[in-house]
This record gives structure tokens, sequence and C-alpha cells, in this order.
């Protein structure tokens, strides 16, 4: 077996897409962050997902997942940024 695939640290889990049930293998760190999003945007993760793939031109789900979650925080560092891009507010 592969070395890479053996230390691989990315996550395996089943998601709800538009085409169905699928799954996606994304870091922890990507997966804690999709929670966080959703709990502020009071969204569960199938419909997250269903939205970045309405969004999508091209690529893979995963890849637009990660992109999703980077451009999210990117725009709202703080919770005055958060605010200021329109993200829910953190109970």
């Amino acid at each position: 077996m592969d070395c890479a695939v053996m230390n691989s640290r990315l996550i395996n889990r089943n998601i709800t897409a538009p085409t169905g049930r699928s799954s996606m293998r994304l870091e922890p760190e990507i997966w804690d962050a999709l929670s966080e999003i959703c709990r502020r945007e009071k969204l569960p993760l199938g419909e997250l997902v269903r939205r970045v793939d309405d969004d999508r031109s091209g690529g893979g789900r995963t890849s637009a997942i990660r992109v999703f979650a980077f451009n999210y925080f990117r725009a709202a560092a703080t919770e005055d940024g958060h605010r200021a891009a329109g993200h829910g507010e953190l109970d």
C-alpha cells in the first residue's frame, strides 16, 4: 500500500448532495470549519453542500468546499468582519 495513503489525515464522511448520497474526503480542520459555518448560518451540512454545488462552475466538489470555507473565514477574520460580511451571529 502507498505510504501516503496509509498516513492520510483525510476523513471520509457521507453527505447528501444534489445528486444524492455521496462522500467527501477532507482534512479534519475543514470538517471543523464546515461545522462552525453550519452553526453560524443555521444550516445543515447537506444544505451548505447543495449551495456550494449550485455556485461552482466546474472542478470537483471537495475543492469547491475547501475554497468556500477558506473564503468564508477570509472575509470575516473577526466578529466585526463576520457582521460586515453578512454572516450569521455566533450564539
